[in-house]
This record gives structure tokens, sequence and C-alpha cells, in this order.
């Protein structure tokens, strides 16, 4: 019988999705439902593992029925996820030993911030991951779990307990869970870890030693296409599907935007920012703070590589907005709102919640507002708000030119926040290059789905896929140089502001 479809799912920070595409590539169903933000302390964000995989469930039967799709007509599944957040649980019991720690969350603050003290630490982090020294990944936040939750170092001794990110989570409990659940990860989600050698691909067991994680915690690293196992029959799906698609939100948009030749660059907009730069099968370091990170990896032992610059605080601003301030009661009226004056009047809203990410990692920075004048009103704080999210950007993309050498001639955009066509004019009049928005923009979800296709014949090669890729709109730069150079200093000197806030 033939195949009819593809499915994802699309685990993200604040919500869960599951997609059915087309052969074309053309959304058939979605259903979407939200988790809940735990903050038990500042700077703390937590979310329950098993609120996370019943809501799972519940999308993977809301896409089936709304689409009223045969379970029996796809073909495979893919799996897509907030990349470092950290679950561990019991492999006998299937409940985790704790919450699952975000990839936001600081509690490993302190732990970092001696461990950065230590002569060299930070390069041999650098040199053996791609990565740096931050509370954004997940071995030290494994490390906090086995040092501070009871008993949970002497079970995982024993070898009782797993670690994954939660794409590992969602495919364990898919295949079975207790009962035979396939433990694995892919290249791209590993990469996030802390704990795999970028140029290996393999767990490093000097990063293990150092943070005192045993190797039988750990799934297996396998490529982002490639089956992995198979659902349970008698799990939400109602069917054996292969799993076959797996890859780390952000790279699963540089596979949905078809970003498959070195040069080629996306940035999605989502709770966070996430630029990636395609830079082939070698992985080159950043001298200028951004992440090497694996992009995707087609065959066992290969991987082509990118530049990531990752901003921790973009849409999740404009949230902050809406439910601490409530300037409005929609996301997408900040648009309106910001639209109403023609500049901020002056002033600078750098959100550094969870300190700086790239490119300048400073775990101590605060958020400001600077500038403010009686003549501020909350228009002019919302259209900052949105500058701030493009300002991110320019000084990702600055990086990257400094890094690649190679100038960026457009920039291809997904999110939720592109739907905001103010943001996406803000963003190529401070770029200086066109901003291009496809046709589908969920294309994290169809970055998975598209990985999974391959795996299984579905779709046979990257140029097919290609093919599929359509652009909605074009955003064409209309600020001179001068403007945007004199814009981009003063965000400088905000940035500068913040720095350092916390002793």
């Amino acid at each position: 019988m033939v195949k009819k479809y593809v499915a994802a799912i699309d685990q993200g920070t604040t919500s869960t999705r599951c997609m059915i595409f087309d052969k074309e590539g053309n959304p058939i169903s979605s259903s979407q439902m939200e988790h809940e933000q735990i903050y038990p302390h500042p700077g703390w964000v937590e979310h329950d593992p098993m609120e996370i995989w019943s809501r799972t469930q519940d999308v993977i039967r809301g896409a089936l029925e709304k689409g009223n799709v045969d379970p029996n007509d796809i073909a495979a599944i893919g799996i897509t996820n907030q990349r470092e957040t950290t679950v561990v649980w019991d492999k006998n019991t299937g409940k985790p030993v704790y919450n699952a720690i975000v990839w936001q969350c600081m509690r490993t603050q302190d732990f970092c911030l001696e461990w950065e003290k230590e002569p060299g630490a930070n390069e041999k982090v650098n040199q053996k991951t791609g990565l740096v020294i931050s509370t954004y990944f997940s071995g030290p936040k494994i490390k906090w779990i086995l040092d501070n939750v009871p008993g949970a170092r002497e079970k995982a001794q024993k070898g009782e307990l797993l670690f994954g990110n939660i794409d590992t989570w969602i495919i364990w409990n898919l295949t079975g869970g207790p009962n035979g659940g396939v433990h694995v990860t892919d290249v791209s989600n590993a990469s996030r870890t802390m704990l795999m050698n970028i140029k290996t691909l393999q767990w490093d067991d000097e990063m293990l030693d150092f943070l005192g994680i045993p190797k039988s915690m750990l799934p297996h690293i396998k490529p982002s296409s490639y089956i992995y196992g198979y659902t349970a029959p008698n799990g939400p799906f109602r069917a054996s599907i292969p799993i076959s698609g797996d890859l780390g939100d952000q790279q699963a948009a540089v596979f949905g935007q078809v970003c498959f030749n070195v040069g080629e660059a996306k940035n999605t907009y989502g709770t966070g920012n996430f630029m990636l730069l395609n830079i082939g099968k070698t992985p080159s370091l950043s001298k200028s703070g951004l992440l090497t990170t694996v992009a995707y990896g087609l065959k066992e032992g290969e991987a082509v590589y990118a530049l990531e610059g990752s901003m921790a605080i973009t849409g999740a601003a404009i949230q902050w907005l809406r439910d601490n301030l409530r300037l409005f009661d929609d996301a997408a009226d900040s648009e309106w709102f910001a639209s109403k004056v023609k500049d901020t009047g002056g002033i600078y809203f750098v959100p550094a919640f969870s300190g700086l990410f790239a490119p300048y990692w400073d775990m101590r920075a605060r958020g400001c507002i600077v500038g403010l004048t009686r003549y501020i009103r909350k228009e002019h704080l919302i259209r900052a708000t949105l500058e701030c999210i493009c300002y991110q950007t320019l000084d990702v993309q600055r990086a990257m030119e400094a890094d690649s050498g190679v100038p960026l001639t457009e920039l291809k955009v997904d999110g939720g926040a592109v739907r905001n066509n103010l943001l996406m004019q803000l963003q190529a009049d401070l770029l200086g290059v066109p901003v291009v928005r496809p046709k589908v923009n969920e294309t994290t979800a169809l970055g998975a789905a598209y990985a999974a296709g391959l795996a299984t014949g579905f779709w046979t090669s990257l140029d097919e896929l290609k093919q599929n890729w359509k652009v909605d709109k074009r955003f064409e730069p209309t600020m001179s140089k001068e403007t945007r150079e004199e814009m981009y200093r003063g965000w400088k000197k905000a940035i500068e502001r913040a720095k350092g806030w916390i002793d």
C-alpha cells in the first residue's frame, strides 16, 4: 500500500504540536497544546515530563482526528524538540526522578562560574564540544539532578536511570517505555549536551568523568534520518509506524528551510532566536562567540556542521510584555501598537532575563531598559521590544561574517513571530539584506518530517525536498546605512549597561 503522509511531533518550550504533511510538504492537519511553565525560584525553569508525554499523546490523537487520517497511511514519524532541556527517569518504572530542567534554567550558574575560572576550562570545552561553559546545556543539568535528588546518583551508578533530552524521552515512550522502549538520540541533539565530542560524534569520556555522569545513562547516538524503532500498536498512533527522524528544533528548521549548501542561513523566531549557518562537513570553531553544532547527520559517523548564534529571550520578551506588564492581550497586537510610533523615542530594551547568550555569553547580565524620558509611552516600549529581537540577530550575523568571511546575502526566517510584518521589515532594515519568509512557516515540524521521510524512502533525495520550498514574502531593506549604524551604536551601549549586573 502506498503511504500518503509523514507525521512530525514538535515538542517546544511552551507547547507540543503534531503535524501531518503530504508528499509536497503541505500541512494536512495540526493539533497543538500548551504545557505548564514551572518557576520554583528566580531564574529556575522546569517542565513536568509526564505532562509533556500526556500532551504528546493528546496532540497525536487530535491531528489524526482533525485530518481524518488513517494511521496506516503514515509512512514515518519525525521528532523535534527543545534541545537542551534535560529529563532523568527510572528505566523500570518510566517515572522521572525530577521535573525536566529547561534550557533557560539558571540553577547551575554557580557551578558554571566556578568551572569557568579553572585555567583553560572554556577552551577545553570549546575544543571538545564546540560549545562554551554555560547553564544552557544538558551536562551541568544532569549533574545537578544527580547531586540534589536523594538517591539519584546511587540509582544512576547501578544503571537504573536514563537521561535524555525531550526527543529521547518521547521516542522511548512511543516505542514502549518500560516495555522495550528505544533509548536513542541523534547527532544534532547530542551536540547540545556538552557531552559529545564534536569531531568523533561519540560521548566524551573526559567530559563525563568531570561531571560525574555514568555513561550507562546516555542514549545511543544515531543519524538524524534513521529508523530508530516503531511505535507501540497500543500507543496514541494505534499502529506500528517507523520513527525515523530526530532533530533538535533549530536543526530541524535548517532542514525544513532546505539550507543544505554551505553558506545558507536561517533564523527561527520563537521563545528565543536561533540563527544557524551551514559550514559543511568540517567543524570549525568560532572566534566570535558563536557555537559550533551539528546541523544534521544522514549517515553513521558523518555530520554537516553549523555555526549557531543562540539568543535566549526574543519572543519571550513579547510574552513578558503581554503576561507580566499586561500591555496587550495577544502577542500579535504588538505589531499594531509598535506601528503607532515612528521610532522608539530613543529607548533600548536589552532582554537579558537569563543572562546574555551569543555572542556575549555573560551569565551575570540582566535585563534593562535605557534612555527613558517622560516622552516614552507603551507603544515605544513595544517597538523597542521588536527592535531588540532584530539587534540580537544583527549581533549574531556580524559574528558569523567575522568567523566565516561569507557575507550574508539573504536570511530565511521561520517561527511564530515571522507573521509580524513590521518585525520582518525592521529585521531586513537593520541587517541590510532581504528577509525571506517561506509559505510553510512551521519549518521545524516540516524538517523533522523531511528527515523521517528520507529514511523510509517517502522522499528520495535532498533535491526533491528543495523543490517543495516556496516563498511567501520577501522583505527588502529600505533603511540607509548611516541610520542603521547609528541605531546599532545605541544598542551596543545598552548591552554594556546590561553586562555584569550580578556580582
